[in-house]
């Protein structure tokens, strides 16, 4: 599935603005079916109130919506002009529903798709009314249940009224729910361009470059009797100058040769990170008649990984970064291009080359942006303390990794595949069941390494086995020996060794940290306060330094970057308050203390520059 742009043969509609919504009766969550909401406006049938998309709908309003469990529903009219009618194919695009949708346009049901944080999209070329006004309806449902991804639990319990429906889960962020990302119409031709794969090598000691492509087609032209469709592939780079082209013969694949290539490197590895080409896909018929269009921009640059190191584009790579989230004031995990950008900006001036999507896919727009700005991502499926593995749920998880790999696997700041984060990978089941994810996960693509972020302790781990990359999470004076700052360094070395003995792979420590009111200062250090979570990230940073030198410990990330919302709990005050940054994206103390060692080790290892403003002036010191 492309990401909608436009070209010469295609024009892309945004219905993103303010939609009617309505919550149903959570004890009649099918009413809305039933009762056919779908076949006129909803204000006809129930009461609507306005919601913005994209956005969660959960923190919008001030009554009890937020803790809402099941259906929503939400619609808007739009027009289609006339002119769309003629020639062509329109589609209905959606970049996340969280968790499953129901889609109906003009009162006729187009798609369902279950899993949020992943597009989907459906032709609606038939079911529009051009020239006139049309109505679409969405269906929300958010719960969760023992064989989603991720998992949850529904029940029924007492409360003053009677009974009342519960949503739990065991993952420590806050079940966000609604249409998250952008709506669009777009239009294509009758025959198009489908699906573009594209694959990147490096030659030459990285002086020569080589893209591959294939493309799937999809229309009416493709048939028995004309095999004569062919593709033009053309590479610009930045400043727009062509720099290499092929024409491919009816296979729809080729190759293009780049001399003195550009490569994509990560932020701090290079004076000019993220480089990307822009590849242009012409799909011609036999005679030469321009059917479709469709560009996207490339890095070039080549991957690689052993038993103790990964690498890019030969060079030996060591990750410095953070878990994070989609989540924001009010919004929740609505797509918001302000906070990113800030996000973005925050990540540059603290040095980091890297972050998980912990703990699923991120928007589209933010995968662009890593692309342009040369930060690397492991890119990690929605599956989250993964329990009570069954056939079902395995073929959800299988569906997670296969609509995420084909979303991103063409963004060069994509390095890794993350299958998982805290699995119960102690059960005896966890061996077979992850077997068949990480072997389904390298029939997508062999060209990265995979990993799963892993909480239960080496000794009992069934799933290490089938990772190429070992990354484990462990908060160490926090839930294990709380306020023990002695306690700290000498376990994180010693567990470190441990995974890379048990599997003989390269390690990361994927989460460590500390809550932090900020603001909250205790002399000596004490928990919650901005001084102990100083203290616990210095004593990481000696342990680290430490594995460094053992020549397979490959990455620390933080966790997290900003403060999050999370259910509610009697152990966090207004959400998870292990960031960084806070919730409004402002610096803690810490964040200047991991500035200066991230900054540090892109000098040692990268020989990056630093900023002037790292260390501020105390005093001439005499000697």
């Amino acid at each position: 599935m492309l990401y909608p742009r436009e070209s010469e043969t295609r024009e892309v509609h945004s219905l993103d603005g303010i939609w009617n919504f309505v919550r149903s009766d959570p004890d009649n969550p099918t009413q809305g079916i039933r009762d056919k909401w779908f076949e006129k406006d909803l204000s006809k049938s129930q009461p609507t109130i306005p919601m913005p998309v994209p956005a969660s709908y959960n923190d919008i309003t001030t009554d009890n919506l937020r803790d809402h469990v099941g259906t929503v529903w939400y619609d808007r009219r739009f027009f289609v002009p006339r002119s769309w009618r003629t020639d062509q194919r329109v589609w209905l695009r959606f970049g996340s529903v969280h968790y499953e949708a129901y889609v109906w346009v003009n009162g006729k049901r187009v798609v369902k798709h279950e899993m949020g944080h992943l597009p989907f999209e459906a032709e609606v070329t038939d079911v529009l009314m051009y020239g006139s006004e049309n109505r679409i309806t969405v269906m929300c449902d958010n719960a969760l249940i023992q064989t989603s991804v991720p998992q949850g639990k529904i029940t029924e319990v007492p409360n003053d009224n009677g009974m009342t429906i519960v949503q739990s889960y065991t993952f420590d962020f806050f079940n966000y729910a609604g249409i998250h990302r952008s709506v669009h119409l777009y239009t294509t031709p009758k025959t198009l361009i489908e699906e573009v794969k594209v694959t990147t090598n490096l030659k030459n000691q990285n002086a020569d470059g080589e893209v591959s492509y294939s493309v799937s087609v999809k229309g009416s032209v493709v048939n028995e009797a004309d095999n004569d469709l062919h593709i033009q592939a053309n590479l610009y780079d930045k400043e727009g100058l062509l720099v290499a082209n092929a024409t491919s013969d009816g296979k729809l694949e080729g190759e293009l040769q780049v001399a003195e290539v550009k490569p994509w490197w990560p932020y701090l590895m290079h004076p000019d990170p993220g480089y990307l080409y822009q590849l242009e896909i012409k799909l011609l018929a036999a005679n030469e008649e321009l059917l479709d269009v469709y560009r996207l921009k490339v890095g070039l640059r080549t991957l690689s990984w052993d038993q103790t190191q990964f690498l890019i584009n030969g060079k030996s790579v060591y990750f410095r970064g953070f878990g994070r989230h989609e989540d924001s004031d009010i919004r929740g995990k609505g797509l918001d291009n302000a906070l990113m950008v800030r996000d973005f900006n925050l990540l540059k001036w603290i040095g980091a080359n890297a972050y998980r999507t912990s703990h699923y896919p991120y928007s589209e727009e933010s995968m662009q942006f890593a692309d342009e700005h040369g930060i690397m991502i492991i890119d990690e499926c929605p599956s989250v303390d993964t329990e009570n593995f069954s056939q079902e749920l395995l073929g959800k998880h299988k569906s997670s990794l296969e609509q995420l790999i084909h979303r991103d696997r063409n963004h060069p700041s994509v390095v890794m595949w993350s299958i998982a984060n805290e699995p119960r990978t102690g059960s005896l089941t966890a061996d077979s069941y992850f077997s068949l994810v990480a072997n389904f996960t390298r029939s997508l693509d062999k060209t990265r390494p995979i990993t799963a972020a892993i909480a239960t302790p080496y000794t009992k781990d069934q799933a290490g086995r089938h990772l190429d990359i070992i990354s484990f999470n462990r908060y160490n004076a926090w839930y294990t020996n709380t306020g023990r700052l002695d306690m700290v360094t000498q376990n994180v070395i010693d567990e470190a060794v441990a995974w890379n003995k048990a599997y003989q792979k390269p390690v990361i420590m994927s989460e460590y940290g500390a809550d932090t009111l900020e603001g909250l200062h205790i002399q000596p250090a004490y928990v919650w306060s901005e001084e102990f979570q100083m203290e616990v990230f210095s004593r990481h940073f000696k342990a680290f330094d430490e594995l460094r030198k053992k020549g397979w410990f490959i990455g620390e990330f933080v966790w997290n970057f900003a403060d999050f919302k999370t259910a509610q709990s009697y152990t966090r005050v207004g959400g998870n308050k292990k960031g960084v940054f806070t919730r409004a994206r402002q610096p803690k103390a810490v964040a200047h203390l991991l500035r200066k060692r991230y900054f540090a080790l892109g000098r040692d290892l990268d020989q990056c520059n630093i900023p002037e403003d790292i260390f501020i002036y105390i005093a001439e010191w005499k000697s």
